[in-house]
């Protein structure tokens, strides 16, 4: 062996061995290199097992992962940047992200998000960039973004918002870009942007702007000193509605063409009288420009808590509001399985930005038919409530104790069985009367023969059935006693009556 062969054999298993473990914690079909793994492309459905803890930077674009489950990344302590894009996400769970306090880039471009909660960005202190672009996200709620507070740039871009909360963009302090271009937002409000205290480019082109009131601050505040935000063509607001101010630039419409048509509100009937466990439907009819927003709220009894009471579209699919719900134009309001807390005031209130208006309505509970037809009970020692009782299979008896259930089913028990002993003993009394044999000649009609014409069998069953009596035909055919032999004898002279035939006695048996 040539000298130096040993050293130089040394020194090659001590590269492999250095090598070797790296390689092995390699997810299989994905490149890993210093600090970095790429997975991107490989149809992957789950974030890949075995990534190296110490990883900086991984690729996970371009592959069919739907869901982020629980605890997955808490491994990835030492994440610089994670790219997500083009995958099938739908939502982040809260706290999806708490051990990447390093994370400075996160990349969720098309993935098809149609919401984020709040917390879903939690445990990101440090991240800069945030990439949500190409989503189908419709609305951005309060304190969304509350976590992110050293985020530099936020991309929501070419989705399909329509409402952007006074507080969706609380606690971005250190925002210097905005891209909100290629939405479907109508308004902003001047509250929204006023946390952007570092903002340096605005982009809101592409929108379908509604040109009234509520737009006034955005034209006056981009005359003022906004125009340093926006380039030349992010400077291009046009105006969607109203149909007169279409195609017009903000910048370009007066103040005083910004107007608003404050709202009117109708509700018919405005007093219902439902029945217990009914469902209910009340239409809240508004009008006025721009489309009022629709509330229906139960205003508040001392002691009793508001039902649950949500305004609801025709579509009958709740929408997001506070403590009521909101629907623009027509609100419902749908209640289902009606009880005696659903009784009270109502209240529909519809508002737009030049100003609101209410309408109250007044909802009566009303008993059941069973309670109502319900004998009262007997008067009873002590002071008397004028409760109703409730019923078995009413919201108000499942609400009742258990131990007050037990009672009123043994009571219903226990009438049900008094009730049953009185029909058997009136049975046995009548059956009894029956079989005793009553005094001769009761229940019988006699028919003699000098009655005031001839009796059918049809009339004699008609007599019976009027008067209640049992009817009787007398039988002529069978005599009990012999002919009583005649009067007069042969040499007897005749009386004064003589020449007149007399009937002899005669008895019939009677034949029912």
């Amino acid at each position: 062996m040539a000298p130096g062969a040993p050293t130089l054999l040394l020194l090659l298993l001590l590269s492999l061995s250095s090598v070797l473990p790296c390689a092995a914690s390699c997810p299989a079909a994905c490149r890993c290199y210093s600090a970095t793994v790429e997975c991107g492309a490989l149809q992957l459905h789950v974030i890949p097992p075995g990534i190296p803890p110490g990883t900086q930077t991984l690729f996970l674009q371009d592959n069919c992962i739907a869901h982020l489950e629980p605890g997955v990344l808490t491994p990835l302590a030492s994440l610089r940047h994670l790219y997500l894009h083009n995958n099938s996400l739908h939502a982040l769970e809260p706290g999806a992200f708490r051990a990447q306090s390093r994370l400075l880039e996160l990349a969720l471009t098309s993935n098809g998000l149609r919401g984020l909660r709040v917390g879903a960005f939690a445990g990101l202190a440090q991240l800069r960039v945030l990439y949500l672009a190409g989503n189908q996200l419709v609305q951005l709620l309060d304190f969304t973004f509350l976590h992110l507070q050293r985020l530099q740039e936020l991309h929501l871009q070419e989705n399909s918002i329509e409402l952007l909360e006074d507080q969706a963009l609380a606690g971005l302090s250190s925002l210097a870009l905005l891209d909100l271009s290629r939405n479907q937002l109508g308004t902003i409000s001047q509250e929204a942007l006023q946390p952007l205290a570092s903002l340096q480019v605005l982009r809101l082109t592409e929108n379908p702007w509604r040109c009234d009131c509520a737009l006034h601050w955005l034209g006056a505040w981009i005359k003022e000193g906004g125009q340093r935000l926006l380039s030349s063509r992010d400077r291009k607001i046009m105006c969607a509605e109203p149909p007169r101010l279409a195609l017009q630039s903000l910048l370009d419409v007066s103040g005083s063409s910004l107007i608003c048509i404050p709202p009117s509100v109708h509700v018919e009937p405005l007093e219902v009288t439902a029945n217990l466990g009914e469902d209910l439907r009340v239409a809240c009819q508004a009008s006025g420009y721009p489309q009022p927003l629709v509330t229906w709220r139960k205003v508040a009894q001392p002691r009793e808590g508001p039902p649950p009471a949500q305004a609801q579209p025709e579509g009958g699919v709740p929408v997001p509001g506070g403590s009521g719900a909101s629907d623009t134009g027509s609100g419902m309001l749908f209640l289902t399985n009606i009880t005696l807390a659903h009784a009270g005031k109502y209240e529909c209130e519809a508002s737009n930005a030049g100003g609101a208006a209410r309408v109250p309505f007044q909802l009566l509970v009303n008993l059941s038919r069973q309670q109502q037809l319900a004998p009262a009970p007997p008067p009873a020692a002590g002071p008397i409530s004028h409760e109703p009782l409730p019923e078995a299979g009413s919201m108000a008896f499942r609400a009742l104790g258990l131990a007050m259930q037990t009672v009123i089913a043994a009571a219903i028990a226990l009438l049900a069985l008094t009730a049953l002993l009185l029909a058997t003993m009136i049975c046995r009394r009548r059956r009894r009367r029956k079989k005793a044999p009553g005094p001769p000649g009761e229940g019988a009609l006699f028919v003699n023969d000098y009655s005031e014409g001839p009796y059918t069998f049809a009339q004699l069953e008609e007599l019976r059935d009027e008067r209640g009596h049992e009817m009787f035909v007398i039988d002529r055919s069978k005599p009990l006693f012999a002919e009583s032999p005649a009067e007069t004898t042969e040499g007897t002279e005749p009386g004064p009556a003589q020449g007149l035939p007399l009937q002899p006695p005669a008895a019939y048996e009677i034949h029912c």
